[in-house]
Parts: C-alpha cells; sequence; structure tokens
C-alpha cells in the first residue's frame, strides 16, 4: 500500500546539555561531589542560559496516522 500526503505523529526528545565549573573545598572527591550534589539541589548552584553546550533532538517515536 502506498501512503500518499499523510501525516504521522512524532515524538521528539529534547536534550540540553548545560556545564558550569565551580568550587567545592572537600577533604576528598567523594565528599567534593556530594557537597556539590547538595548544593546543586537545594539551588545554591543554578545553571544559568549562558551554560548552555548543546542541544539535541532526536526522534523517539513515530505513530502512522491513518
Amino acid at each position: 500500500m502506498i501512503k500518499t500526503g499523510g501525516s504521522n505523529t512524532y515524538q521528539i526528545e529534547v536534550i540540553e546539555t548545560m556545564s558550569a565549573l565551580i568550587e567545592v573545598v572537600a577533604e576528598d572527591g567523594e565528599t567534593a561531589l556530594l557537597k556539590a550534589r547538595e548544593m546543586y539541589r537545594s539551588e545554591d548552584i543554578i545553571l544559568e542560559p549562558d551554560d548552555m553546550l548543546d542541544t539535541e533532538f532526536i526522534i523517539f517515536g513515530v505513530e502512522e496516522n491513518e
């Protein structure tokens, strides 16, 4: 069956990658990571639009409309 002129419904995944370099005083790397995660969760670290590195769009799924 040949389908012409029809439209499909697409699920598009949008992935934004942001990055910021912060300084954390800690006794070791593991503790520094834990502190950084807690700072992020408590909104002491807020990534801004200037911290945007990349935006990626991926077709996640398609539903053929009849």
